[in-house]
């Protein structure tokens, strides 16, 4: 290394992994290889081709990091490499990243979801698009981890392995319906963290009970329950949202009750929108281990939308993830690593108080500022 600045902490964490290439036959090593693809998704590279012209542009600088023998790959050698390399040891190597860069802190709400990467299809061999299923710390603003959805399962599969992988103890993960399920449930509280499990149609008689029980309540047909409320009212460009949260212990009749490891409480959440003077109503119910606390229940609904907005969305928006027709073999999934390496640094950055696609051109710009970004 041809170092004058010290070298990002980033690049301990991904040296030891394996070269997926005949080592005789390397012209450029892997860690610039993947040094360089970080740094370029960071100031906007949307693929490999402008990998390779982010390298050749920024060779001085680079050379400050790398040893760089041969210069800067081709954007061939930058496909081949992460068509090849395995995801599993790429995985492993960006949660040790992770977990050197941040703190679980006790009741931070980790949302786990799926997102798609739409254009990753491959219909000439009848590849379906890839999924992901990420956790995000709500908190720290993080991805803390994601696990590829196998091509002939669905999330449900994948929750689990990704749950395991991860340091949850004290936390509170969220899941959508698809994800409500006991075996998940189970997984959350060996973990020892609490779980906040949205419950919808497809449980039919579960959901009908739940819904029914809080109509009970609200009308004041039953009693003798443990029972919290709490409320928010948002407003801005003409639409205003009120929210109210109701949360109760789980009564002993419960449909299926004991099947749920650790169930404590139900939690019901009454949204009212109004814009431009027309108003709609939806209910929305969740299975938990949480003691009766609304407004710790309302923090982690609130908190389960962080993973929509703060993560899937810039990472469509922004990253532009779903445009990328990145689909050759295990390429999709590792440059889907490589923008959520980018994702974090950019989020932890903080001395520009600018959104990511504003932090992105300013590291393209800005060499300083980049490097700001990559020793977080």
């Amino acid at each position: 290394m041809n170092s004058t600045l010290s070298s990002p902490a980033l690049l301990d964490h991904f040296a030891a992994l394996s070269d997926p290439r005949i080592e005789d036959r390397c012209l450029h090593k892997l860690i610039d290889i993947f040094f360089i693809a970080v740094c370029a998704v960071i100031c906007g590279a949307d693929g490999f081709t402008d990998m390779e012209e982010f390298g050749k542009a920024k060779l001085s600088w680079l050379r400050q990091f790398l040893e760089l023998p041969n210069g800067i790959p081709s954007h061939d050698t930058f496909g081949r490499v992460f068509t090849r390399l395995k995801p599993k040891a790429f995985q492993e190597c960006f949660l040790g990243w992770v977990q050197s860069v941040t703190e679980t802190t006790q009741n931070q709400v980790v949302p786990i979801d799926g997102k798609k990467l739409r254009r990753s299809h491959n219909r000439s061999d009848g590849r379906r698009a890839i999924e992901l299923v990420s956790a995000w710390a709500s908190a720290n603003r993080l991805v803390l981890g994601q696990v590829k959805v196998d091509e002939k399962s669905n999330e449900i599969t994948a929750v689990p392995k990704l749950l395991r992988l991860l340091d949850l103890k004290g936390c509170i993960v969220t899941l959508d319906a698809l994800n409500t399920q006991k075996e998940i449930a189970a997984e959350i509280r060996q973990q020892e963290a609490d779980y906040v499990l949205a419950l919808k149609a497809n449980h039919g008689k579960l959901h009908k009970e739940v819904e029914e029980f809080f109509r009970a309540l609200r009308e004041d047909r039953t009693y003798g329950f443990t029972t919290s409320t709490h409320e928010t009212v948002d407003g801005e460009h003409g639409r205003i949202e009120e929210r109210k949260y109701w949360q109760v212990n789980v009564p002993d009749w419960l449909e299926g009750k004991s099947e749920w490891r650790d169930l404590a409480s139900l939690g019901m959440v009454e949204a009212t929108r109004e814009i431009k003077g027309k108003k709609t109503v939806e209910q929305r119910y969740y299975l938990s281990s949480l003691e009766v606390d609304a407004k710790r229940l309302a923090e982690a609904v609130r908190g389960h939308w962080g993973i929509e907005n703060s993560q899937h969305w810039i990472l469509d928006v922004v990253f532009r993830e779903d445009d990328s027709r990145i689909r050759v073999g295990h390429a999709a999934e590792n440059v889907g690593v490589i923008r959520r390496i980018a994702l974090n640094l950019l989020q932890q950055e903080r001395t520009v108080k600018r959104g990511v696609k504003t932090k992105r051109m300013k590291a393209a710009l800005d060499e300083g500022y980049l490097l700001n970004v990559l020793n977080i």
